[in-house]
């Protein structure tokens, strides 16, 4: 046993023993930083894709908004239109009514003096 662990130190020893046991070390240190390296990628491209879309989705809303806003804004502005054409419809209803009761008043009137006068005779 003693001689299998001496064989054992004699071949660690070495220093091409010794370089090609850091060479693997070092191997192994660069693929786990490639494989770290690898999933910080992963992870940023996956957020900056989330960004995009939430992005994306934010900016389509923006603009449902403003379109539905414009539309709103039309139908103000046409039932703004309606109204005051109501508003005038309305009060020449009422100036022609008010002209036409105070002729008549002043048919009532005349009449009603004729009919005085009538009586008068």
């Amino acid at each position: 046993m003693e001689q299998a662990i001496e064989a054992y130190r004699s071949i660690t020893a070495t220093a091409e023993f010794r370089e090609i046991e850091r060479l693997r070390s070092k191997a192994r240190h660069d693929e786990a930083q490639a494989l770290h390296k690898a999933r910080l990628e992963g992870a940023r491209e996956s957020d900056e894709k989330w960004q995009r879309t939430v992005t994306e989705k934010d900016e389509k809303w923006q603009r449902t908004v403003t379109e539905k806003d414009a539309a709103l804004a039309e139908k103000d502005a046409e039932l703004a239109e309606k109204d005051e054409k109501w508003q005038r419809t309305v009060a020449e209803i009422v100036e022609e009514k008010d002209s036409e009761n105070a002729r008549l008043r002043e048919q009532l009137a005349a009449l009603q003096a004729r009919l005085y006068e009538d009586k008068q005779r």
